[in-house]
C-alpha cells in the first residue's frame, strides 16, 4: 500500500478541559461517539484520552485533506481500540465516501499523551 496522506495534530490538554468544563455534555456530544465517551470516561484523567481522541480526530481530517466541515464531521470519525491495543480509525457517513473517493483503504494511527499535551499522527493508506 501507499501513503496517500499524512495528518498530525497537537491539543492542550488544559484547554480540552476547559471547553468540556464550560460546555459539557453538549460538547462532548458534538465531537464524541458514545463509544468514545465510554472509554475516556472510564480512565482515570479522561480529560488526557479526550484530547488524545480530539488530536486524532484533526489528524485524520488533515490526512482527507478535509478538515472538520461539510466533507466530514466530528462524529464521522471513531477512535477506537483495536483487540491488540492500538488504536484505530473507523470512518462514518461521509467520512467513508471521502475516504472512499480519495482510494484509502486502511489507516495507521499514532497517539501519545502527558499531563499538558495530547498528539496524534494518521497515516491514510491505499493503492498497491
Amino acid at each position: 500500500m501507499n501513503v496517500l496522506g499524512l495528518g498530525t495534530d497537537i491539543v492542550e490538554t488544559a484547554r480540552l478541559a476547559a471547553s468540556i468544563e464550560r460546555h459539557g455534555a453538549a460538547f462532548l456530544d458534538r465531537v464524541f461517539l458514545e463509544s468514545e465517551r465510554a472509554y475516556c470516561d472510564r480512565g482515570a484523567t479522561p480529560e488526557r484520552c479526550y484530547a488524545a481522541r480530539f488530536a486524532a480526530k484533526e489528524a485524520v481530517a488533515k490526512a482527507l485533506g478535509t478538515g472538520i466541515g461539510a466533507q466530514l464531521a466530528w462524529r464521522d470519525i471513531e477512535i477506537v481500540r483495536q483487540p491488540s491495543g492500538q488504536p484505530g480509525v473507523v470512518l462514518h457517513g461521509t467520512g467513508v465516501a471521502t475516504a472512499a473517493a480519495l482510494g484509502i483503504r486502511a489507516w495507521l494511527l499514532s497517539l501519545s499523551h502527558s499531563d499538558h499535551y495530547a498528539t496524534a499522527t494518521a497515516l491514510a493508506l491505499g493503492g498497491e
